[in-house]
């Protein structure tokens, strides 16, 4: 079985839903998006890899209008709307002392060992592997058939000291609305390199 789905494509239709047709939006129809469905997506996410399997994002999922709202006075003017108007507005923050978490999640050696007393270090593997871990997150929301709209215009220690003041260790990177997207509200699609602008085979 799992060598058939290694060699399984996905389909014409399948790789559009995630990359070719789908697009990041601004606005939101007014569909509801269950809390059910916000987990199917983290169980996906969940399991993209990561180095030594760290799993450094961490995750606040703002759904009440309450909770947008504090997101929304952190962004900036444009992105505003873009926070209260969608069903869901995920922080996808990372933690810095995620080796703590390393003796269950990577039992197969003492990799918490490894980046004990370096936390500049702890630092970079964070960011990296949370990045990846928002990417997974998009494109789970893209596969279960809901849209994104990832943002960077927003007051990360504002939002960090308002959502993560509980955790210290905790740093909020970036956001993303989550729902079914209005297609009235996207811009023409930006250009995209050919494989020959920004690659090289050696």
């Amino acid at each position: 079985m799992t060598e058939q789905l290694h060699d399984t494509v996905l389909s014409d239709a399948a790789l559009a839903q995630l990359f070719t047709e789908a697009r990041s939006y601004n606005g939101w129809l007014d569909k509801e998006v269950s809390e059910d469905q916000i987990r199917r997506i983290y169980d996906l996410l969940k399991m993209g890899p990561t180095s030594a399997n760290q799993q450094p994002g961490r995750f606040i999922w703002c759904h009440s209008a309450e909770a947008k709202d504090r997101l929304a006075a952190h962004a900036s003017e444009g992105n505003k709307d873009k926070v209260k108007t969608a069903p869901w507005c995920v922080i996808i923050g990372y933690d810095i002392d995620f080796h703590e978490q390393l003796p269950w999640l990577f039992p197969h050696t003492d990799a918490k060992s490894w980046f004990e007393g370096d936390v500049e270090g702890r630092i970079a593997h964070a960011k990296r592997n949370s990045a990846l871990q928002g990417a997974y997150l998009m494109l789970a929301a893209r596969a279960l058939g809901l849209d994104c709209g990832p943002m960077s215009g927003v007051d990360l220690d504002a939002v960090t000291e308002d959502f993560f003041a509980d955790e210290p260790q905790y740093r909020a990177d970036w956001i993303c609305s989550i729902g079914y997207g209005d297609k009235s509200t996207i811009f023409d699609r930006s250009p995209r390199p050919d494989f020959e602008r920004f690659n090289t085979i050696v």
